[in-house]
């Protein structure tokens, strides 16, 4: 009865290890909140708009509300730079960028509101269904829910 009692002790232990620590004011951005994350906001990236680190890289990255994952985009393939709005230079190119929302999780996967700005009036917005495959998260629609 002792080793049932001592796995689950260690157990509990393991798993209160896994909770991830709260931010602290003024500190770095919290980690994605689920692991998750950044492997759901890639496979948008790299499905639906079809960027990559070489030939269609994408625009500045933004994110929605405060929530900001830290992920590294170079082990999904992706070469993000991130968004500046009081940048110097082409007023035109502050209006360039690609934003994502946090992904919400359901039975189905998860869901993630993004959306793009080419340039002034030029962009659209889209929510995608993303569902967890064998080996990775795959985009199985995305529908429009804005047009600029």
């Amino acid at each position: 009865m002792r080793p049932a009692l001592a796995l689950i002790a260690a157990t509990a232990l393991l798993t209160g290890c896994a909770t991830p620590p709260e931010p602290t004011p003024g500190g770095p951005p919290p980690m994605a909140q689920n692991g998750n994350d950044c492997a759901v906001i890639a496979a948008v990236a790299k499905e639906h708009y079809r960027f990559n680190s070489t030939d269609n890289r994408p625009p500045p990255l933004r994110f929605e509300d405060g929530y900001a994952p830290r992920c590294d985009w170079s082990r999904h393939g992706l070469a993000f730079e991130a968004f500046d709005p009081d940048g110097t230079g082409d007023p035109r190119q502050r209006v360039r960028w690609v934003s994502f929302a946090r992904p919400v999780y359901d039975g189905g996967g998860a869901l993630v509101a993004t959306g793009i700005m080419h340039g002034p009036l030029a962009g659209m917005g889209y929510e995608c269904r993303v569902i967890s495959g064998f080996a990775a998260w795959t985009v199985s629609e995305c529908r429009n829910t804005w047009v600029s």
